[in-house]
């Protein structure tokens, strides 16, 4: 394990509701447009209350539920709401997550919004923690910074829903010199001493190297990188690399991160293996709204 400390899933705090409610208010604003719910509103009597669950398709782990739950009280800010599940928690299919009692035009309005984030971001922290699975403890799980626009902090949160750990959140927060800075720098050294020079006491400076010749020029540069990406090595490469930096830098693998070779790059000592398929290209799980009851008004 590197001397310097990589990044280590914690345990799950809420995000506060401020990150995600411009984004749970845009997204109903697209989907109700100017008119409303024309649908919902001809065919339900005013002032019908139902009863609704939330309810898991599949079998998965639970995340977004409180950005869906908004969904429903932005448009019925009176709906009584019981939670059945947390976000993190696995969901087996057929389980409720929530229950839900108010109006039935709010409830019908709301239904696609609410559904569109909890099952995009439930599919992320199942991937997360299928991958979090395949590693065994021996490392950490991260996503990159291909996230959907606008959804970033969300799907972030997933992954940490899912037992993952978190890579930067944005280009301000850390170094991350990749091929192309090389490119355009003149090289790995110079590229890296004008980063260090750039970056603050608590800045962190990571470069991404695609061979073990690359390599040699980070490790020949001291001190000045904090971690080192491994793109698309093969697996023998991986343990090599391991071996050769020794703990002076944290070691990142990334690059067509099956579940059976994060399993193998876990076992080959990486301190960090980041998966841009878990945001990227995830499958979302199955999760619908079931009315069980209604009331008509008198």
């Amino acid at each position: 394990m590197s001397l310097r400390t990589p990044p280590r899933a914690s345990a799950l705090e809420p995000l506060p509701p401020l990150l995600y409610e411009p984004l749970v208010r845009a997204a109903l604003l697209e989907d109700l447009g100017i008119a409303g719910d024309l649908t919902s509103e001809a065919t339900i009597p005013r002032g019908t209350i139902a009863r609704a669950a939330l309810v898991a398709r599949e079998p998965g782990v639970l995340a977004g539920l409180e950005a869906a739950l908004l969904a429903f009280t932005l448009l019925d800010p009176s709906l009584e709401v019981a939670r059945l599940k947390c976000d993190g928690e696995r969901v087996r299919a057929g389980q409720a997550c929530a229950s839900l009692a108010g109006d039935a035009r709010a409830l019908l309005s709301a239904e696609r919004t609410a559904l569109n984030l909890l099952g995009r971001l439930s599919g992320i922290a199942t991937a997360t923690a299928a991958a979090v699975a395949a590693a065994g403890g021996a490392c950490a799980i991260v996503e990159t910074r291909k996230t959907t626009p606008g959804l970033r902090a969300l799907e972030k949160y997933a992954v940490r829903a899912g037992g993952g750990a978190n890579h930067r959140l944005r280009l301000d927060d850390a170094i991350l010199i990749k091929d192309n800075h090389v490119a355009l720098a003149g090289g790995v050294r110079p590229a890296l001493e004008r980063a260090r020079a750039r970056a603050g006491h608590l800045v962190k400076v990571q470069i991404e190297v695609d061979t073990p010749a690359q390599l040699d020029e980070v490790l020949g540069c001291g001190d000045l990188a904090d971690a080192v990406l491994l793109d698309n090595f093969e697996l023998d490469g991986l343990r090599e690399a391991v071996r050769r930096v020794a703990g002076r830098l944290i070691v990142e693998a990334s690059g067509r991160m099956s579940l059976e070779r994060v399993a193998a790059a876990a076992a080959a000592g990486v301190d960090v293996i980041s998966i841009g398929a878990l945001t990227h290209s995830v499958a979302v799980l199955d999760i619908g709204l079931d009315v069980v009851e209604n009331e008509l008004p008198a």
